[in-house]
Order: C-alpha cells, then sequence, then structure tokens
C-alpha cells in the first residue's frame, strides 16, 4: 500500500509565495480601499490585462523550450506604430502616410501579423540554426525593431484613429469589452496547441530535455522556429488591441511588457527552466501582476515606487522557479 504524501506547508508557502503574498495584499486594499473591488474597477483590470495575456501566451513557447524573447514589448511597440499609421483617418492632420490606401481593419492587421512574423522567425533561424543563446539573438533584435519603429515613425506620436478600428479595440457586448473575448479565443487556441497537437508535445520534450527529444525525433529547429514565429505573431496582435484600446500611441508603446510577461508566466508556474507550464497558469499569473499594479494605484503609492515593487517581483518569481527546480534535481 502507497504511503500517502505528507502535507508540508513549508513547501506549499515557499512554492506558492508569490501568489500568497500579492493575494493577501489584494484583499488587504479590498477591504481598506472599497472601490477596489467594485465591479468596474475589476473589468478595468481584466480590460487591462488582455493584451498582456496574450504577449504572455507567446512569450510562454519560449519559457517551456528554456529561451526567452526580449523583444516582445518592441514588437508591440512596432506593430502598435503600424497599426496606427495604417488606420489613421483620411486627410487628418498629421497623417504619417497620408498617401497610404483606406484597408479593411483585418487586412491591417493580418498585414502587422506578417510583418511581426517575420521577425519572429529571425529570432527562431538564428536561436536554433546559429545557436545563438535565446537571451543574446532575442536582445540584438530588441534593438533592431525599435531602431525600425523609430525610422518609420520619426518618433511622432500617432492618432486620429480611423471609428472602426476603434469600434472593434474598444467596443463592448453589454459591460464586458471586446478584448476580453479576444482573450479567451487566444487562450482557447493556445490550451489546444499545449494539449492536443504534436507541436505542445514536441515543445514540452525539448524543455524536459533537447537531446533527448532529438534523439527520439523531434524536428528540434523546426519546432523552435514555429515557437518564436508564433509568439511575433501574438506581439502583433497585442499591439494592434493596444493602440485601438489608448486611441494613439508611439514607438514607446510596449516598452518592458517582455519582463512583466516573463513575471506573469513565472508566477503562474511557466518554469524558465523548460518543460513546465499551463495556459491556465499565465492567465493567473497576468492577473495576479495587474491586481498587484492596480492595488497599489488604489493605495496611492508613487508610480517610481511602483517600478521598484514589481522589480521585486520579478526577481523574487524567478528566484523561487529557480529554488524549485534545484530541488526537483
Amino acid at each position: 500500500m502507497e504511503k500517502t504524501k505528507k502535507f508540508d506547508l513549508k513547501t506549499l508557502i515557499l512554492n506558492n509565495g508569490i501568489i500568497i503574498l500579492l493575494a493577501a495584499l489584494v484583499i488587504f486594499v479590498g477591504i481598506k480601499v472599497p472601490t477596489f473591488r467594485t465591479g468596474r474597477n475589476l473589468m478595468n483590470i481584466a480590460l487591462n490585462a488582455a493584451p498582456r495575456v496574450i504577449i504572455a501566451l507567446g512569450v510562454s513557447g519560449c519559457l517551456i523550450t528554456k529561451g526567452t524573447d526580449l523583444s516582445a514589448g518592441r514588437s508591440v511597440g512596432l506593430s502598435a506604430c503600424l497599426a496606427g499609421i495604417m488606420l489613421q483617418k483620411p486627410g487628418a492632420a498629421g497623417n504619417l502616410w497620408p498617401n497610404f490606401p483606406q484597408l479593411h481593419v483585418i487586412v491591417v492587421l493580418l498585414i502587422v501579423i506578417a510583418i511581426s512574423m517575420v521577425f519572429g522567425l529571425i529570432n527562431g533561424i538564428v536561436i536554433s540554426c546559429l545557436n545563438v543563446p535565446a537571451f543574446i539573438g532575442t536582445l540584438g533584435m530588441q534593438l533592431i525593431i525599435y531602431g525600425i519603429a523609430l525610422v518609420i515613425t520619426g518618433a511622432v506620436p500617432i492618432g486620429n484613429l480611423r471609428q472602426d478600428f476603434i469600434t472593434v479595440t474598444q467596443g463592448k457586448v453589454g459591460p464586458i469589452s471586446y478584448q476580453f473575448f479576444y482573450l479567451i479565443i487566444a487562450a482557447l487556441i493556445f490550451w489546444f496547441i499545449y494539449n492536443y497537437t504534436r507541436h505542445g508535445k514536441y515543445m514540452y520534450a525539448i524543455g524536459g530535455n533537447e537531446t533527448a527529444a532529438e534523439v527520439s525525433g523531434v524536428n528540434v529547429k523546426k519546432t523552435k522556429i514555429i515557437i518564436y514565429t508564433t509568439a511575433a505573431a501574438m506581439y502583433a496582435i497585442a499591439g494592434f488591441l493596444l493602440i485601438g484600446k489608448s486611441g494613439g500611441g508611439s514607438v514607446q508603446m510596449g516598452y518592458g511588457y517582455e519582463l512583466e510577461a516573463i513575471a506573469a508566466c513565472t508566477i503562474g508556474g511557466v518554469s524558465v527552466n523548460g518543460g513546465i507550464g499551463k495556459v491556465s497558469g499565465v492567465i493567473i499569473g497576468v492577473a495576479v501582476f495587474e491586481l498587484l499594479k492596480s492595488a497599489l494605484q488604489f493605495l496611492g503609492v508613487n508610480s517610481n515606487y511602483q517600478y521598484i515593487a514589481q522589480g521585486i517581483v520579478i526577481v523574487v518569481a524567478i528566484a523561487l522557479d529557480i529554488r524549485k527546480y534545484i530541488a526537483k534535481k
């Protein structure tokens, strides 16, 4: 007869310390500031979380295969700028491309996705074929993408967006934003890929033991290229949604989002050491991170200190993840 596994409170707290602490903070703020727990604020948090979940879903595949993508935030910014430029009102003052044809919103989205996927494809090839560490390869791509965005926009803010674009990105069904539905669709697609496709099985196999996966017949290079290309497509969608939600933007849109995404994934159980991670964990991680930012705002914490708090969360989340990995070994 098998022995029942002994409950270890210390291990539970250490493994889930960040979530427990942030949950306690949220409860405290909810009690101290009643407006924090209103339906309106929760919907605002969900609205802010939607594009970030989409970014984190893209990053999650990179992390599961022991990689990362530091170009995510700048890819979001470039995609936002491209979408904004192509969807400015015709004849409006300050149009960056005044002679650009008026294309359907979906066509513009597909163009933006295609352009972003080119950078993701290059990331995948550099990492898998040239054996450049993901950290270095995507850091270089981050700078390249940012430079391209600056050249295209001239660092000029983008506004005067078309109404049909605003409707697609800011519309609601009752109190629920369209962006929340986009989040659900993206999450369901990734959940299916991660759990029921050959690509998903290959991804986890590579993260668990890349050499063993290759010996078993997994095309490691092809799988990694698909992962980074798919991730770039998600960044494009997020950038498209972000600039539409904001009603305008600049090359700085999406700055630092890659770090938030990595932290959210780690908080949600996606290991930076590879082979572990669930879509549900990604959503939980983003939700926890957004609740933290909202809680600090409602407490009236200076925005400068909020960056410090977020940085501490990122470091602690990664440290706890590495601790769990070492404990298993």
